[in-house]
């Protein structure tokens, strides 16, 4: 908990980092948290399970969902399989995310089946790393899966300047057929829209009640000003807190400033937790 508030992090990197190109770990470096990046990776990069745990307990976070990444043109290859040690230490308290890239799957259905029995608790699609757009129709068997059994989808929407990067295919708009096509289907937009594409992200968010504004990767206190041509309270209502954990100095240092920019505490409370509870179906509290 958080100030009273129940703390989901929708949206952390913990990847073994000998994995990752160069570009990733010097972001990581960057703009991350050193002192916690030493206290999570041991000497040879891989994240400790209780390093882990213990960062969670010093920023408050009831839930963490570890984000995996099939790009090796532009990340490289952070498999599943690498985060679940982390999990086996803390299940209740930290949940794997799929990862799909259909130059790489096939059958894509059967490799989304395979990682959801891993305990994956959504399917995280990353257009401009792996290089394709969000409506390919490679896709559309994976979309049935996760609408028929009530899986969320999470989309990278927001530019990205890891060479090898695509960013054309970061634009919202891409998925208006894939909520005409699967209705009901929750669709989490990651980073908001960042970039050139605020205004779509909050105009999907708004038109339909199964579209999510997921906050990684956007500082704070511009959220007001990237929103600004929408209505700031019933927007607020459509967010869902993430960090992109390790790009961010502390969880619970954003977390504070997201919760100070919304209306009221019944608001504060849905993004900080209350939404994700529903979207990716977590448990109240983990014991």
């Amino acid at each position: 908990m958080l100030d009273g508030h129940l703390l989901v992090d929708a949206h952390m990197h913990v990847a073994r980092l000998p994995t990752l190109k160069l570009a990733w770990r010097q972001w990581a470096q960057d703009f991350g948290d050193g002192a916690a990046l030493d206290r999570v990776y041991d000497a040879d990069g891989t994240a400790r399970p209780e390093g882990l745990s213990a960062l969670l307990d010093a920023e408050g976070v009831d839930h963490a969902l570890l984000m995996s990444e099939y790009s090796p043109k532009a990340t490289g290859i952070q498999p599943i399989e690498h985060l679940l040690p982390l999990v086996k230490h803390d299940p209740r308290r930290v949940h794997p995310i799929a990862n799909l890239n259909p130059h790489l799957h096939f059958p894509i259905a059967d490799e989304l089946y395979r990682q959801l029995a891993f305990g994956a608790v959504a399917l995280k699609l990353h257009p401009v790393h792996a290089g394709f757009a969000a409506d390919d129709r490679a896709l559309y068997p994976a979309y049935e899966v996760c609408r028929s059994e009530g899986v969320p989808v999470v989309v990278h929407c927001g530019t990205s300047t890891f060479p090898g990067s695509t960013n054309a295919f970061a634009d919202p708009i891409l998925l208006d057929a894939v909520l005409r096509d699967f209705p009901g289907l929750n669709v989490v937009l990651a980073h908001g829209g960042r970039g050139w594409w605020y205004d779509a992200a909050a105009f999907l968010a708004l038109a339909h009640d199964n579209v999510w504004i997921e906050l990684s990767g956007l500082p704070p206190r511009r959220l007001p000003e990237y929103y600004a041509r929408h209505d700031w309270a019933r927007l607020t209502r459509r967010f869902i807190f993430g960090t992109d954990w390790p790009g961010v100095p502390g969880i619970g240092r954003n977390a504070r400033a997201v919760a100070a920019l919304c209306p009221d505490e019944e608001t504060a409370g849905l993004v900080l937790g209350g939404n994700a509870l529903g979207v990716y179906r977590l448990q109240e509290a983990p014991a």
